[in-house]
C-alpha cells in the first residue's frame, strides 16, 4: 500500500492506494506547513514545520497536532527531516531547519531539540541571504546520509550546501562548483557517496559525498531554475526535476509556468511534456520516487496527482477527487509515508 503527503493552504492531505484505486483526504492543519517529513517505523507520525508557529507532531496521520517540544530557538521552521538510519530511544532521529538559518535535532521523536550552533561559524555565513527576505536566510533541505547517520548534508538558501560528518557538531563549509541556491537536496540509497542537487542556478551532483561537485545544466536553458528533484532507486543516473525559469514564475500558480525535465547517464536534460498539464498556470511540481520500483516516480503540485511508470518520459494524471481551491494554491512538503 502506498501512503503520501503533502501539504496546500491550512490542510495536510493523505494520498493512498488501496486495491489498485487511489484515493485523497483532506485533513486540517494548526497552520501552513512548509514542510512534511514522516517516520517510517512509526506509522501515522508526521512532522510538519510552519513560518511563524513552530513545528508540530501528528501521530495519527494528522487527524490531530500537538506543537512540538523545547529546544527549537526560533519560530520559522522551514525544513524537517527523519534520519533514515539512526535510531535514539526508539524514535528515529529528527531535525528540523529554522529561519535564521539554524539547525535543531531530536533523539526523543520531537519532545526536546538541541543546537547544532558550529553551523554559524562557516566562513561563509556572511555572504548567506534570501533575496525575498535579504535580511535573513534559512535551512531550506536536510538530507542525512543513507549510508552513514554520522554525515548530514544541508541546503541555506540562499547560501549552499553544507556538510557534517559527525551528526552536525562541525561542519564543512559549501565547495566549488555546487550551486549556492540551494532547493532539495537527496542522496541513493544504493549508491554510497551519490548526492544530487535542485538550485536556483540549476543541477549539481557530487560522487564522493560532497567533497567535490559539478554543476550539469546543459539542456535546461531556460528552465534552469531548478526547485525538486526525484531519482530512480534502480538507476543513480536517471533522475527528474522541477523546473521553471525563474523564482517568479515558479510557485505562485496565478503567474506559474513550469515544467519537469528528466537526466538520463551524460545528458542533457530533456522537457517531458507527455501527460502532463500545459506549463502555463501549472505551479512548481513536487517530485518523489517509489523506493523499491524502478521507474515509478510522483509528482504533485496546484493542477493534480501524477505518476510515471517508465522513468518519467511519460506521465499519467491520477484520477483522485481534486478540489478547485487547490488550483490556486502552491503545495509544500510532498512526503511518501510508509509502505507496507
Amino acid at each position: 500500500m502506498d501512503v503520501l503527503y503533502f501539504s496546500a493552504g491550512s490542510s495536510v492531505y493523505e494520498i493512498k492506494q488501496v486495491d489498485r484505486k487511489w484515493t485523497m483526504k483532506k485533513r486540517s492543519a494548526p497552520d501552513v506547513f512548509l514542510c512534511l517529513a514522516t517516520d517510517p517505523t512509526r506509522p501515522g507520525r508526521l512532522y510538519g514545520g510552519t513560518f511563524n508557529d513552530g513545528l508540530w507532531i501528528s501521530d495519527d496521520s494528522g487527524e490531530t497536532w500537538e506543537p512540538a517540544g523545547p529546544g527549537i530557538s526560533h519560530n520559522r521552521v522551514m525544513s524537517v527531516a527523519v534520519s533514515p538510519t539512526e535510531v535514539k530511544h526508539g524514535y528515529r532521529v529528527v531535525w528540523a531547519g529554522t529561519e535564521p538559518s539554524g539547525l535543531f535535532r531530536s533523539e526523543d521523536g520531537g519532545q526536546t531539540w538541541t543546537d547544532c550552533p558550529a553551523l554559524l561559524d562557516l566562513p561563509s555565513r556572511s555572504s548567506w541571504s534570501f533575496p525575498p527576505r535579504p535580511h535573513t536566510h534559512h535551512v531550506r533541505w536536510i538530507e542525512p546520509d543513507m549510508h552513514d547517520e554520522h554525515r548530514i548534508f544541508i541546503g541555506i538558501e540562499l547560501g549552499g550546501v553544507m556538510k557534517s560528518e559527525d551528526k552536525g557538531a562541525n561542519w564543512e563549509d559549501r565547495k566549488p562548483n555546487s550551486q549556492y541556491d540551494c532547493h532539495a537536496l537527496t542522496t541513493h540509497p544504493h549508491v554510497p557517496g551519490r548526492v544530487y542537487e535542485a538550485a536556483g542556478g540549476g543541477y549539481a551532483e557530487s560522487f564522493d559525498a560532497g567533497t567535490t561537485w559539478q554543476t550539469v545544466n546543459k539542456g535546461l536553458d531556460p528552465y534552469n531554475y531548478v526547485v525538486d528533484i526525484a531519482v530512480d532507486p534502480a538507476n543513480a543516473d536517471m533522475m527528474v526535476a522541477s523546473a521553471a525559469k525563474s523564482p517568479y514564475e515558479a510557485y505562485d500558480p496565478s503567474r506559474a509556468s513550469t515544467i519537469l525535465v528528466r537526466l538520463e547517464k551524460a545528458g542533457p536534460w530533456t522537457p517531458v511534456y507527455d501527460g502532463l498539464p500545459d506549463p502555463e498556470g501549472s505551479a512548481v511540481f513536487a517530485l518523489a520516487s517509489h523506493p523499491a520500483e524502478s521507474g515509478v516516480f510522483y509528482a504533485v503540485n496546484n493542477l493534480g496527482f501524477y505518476m510515471s511508470h517508465d522513468a518519467g518520459q511519460t506521465w499519467n494524471k491520477v484520477p483522485v477527487e481534486w478540489p478547485n481551491h487547490l488550483k490556486t494554491k502552491r503545495t509544500h512538503g510532498f512526503t511518501i509515508a510508509s509502505r507496507n
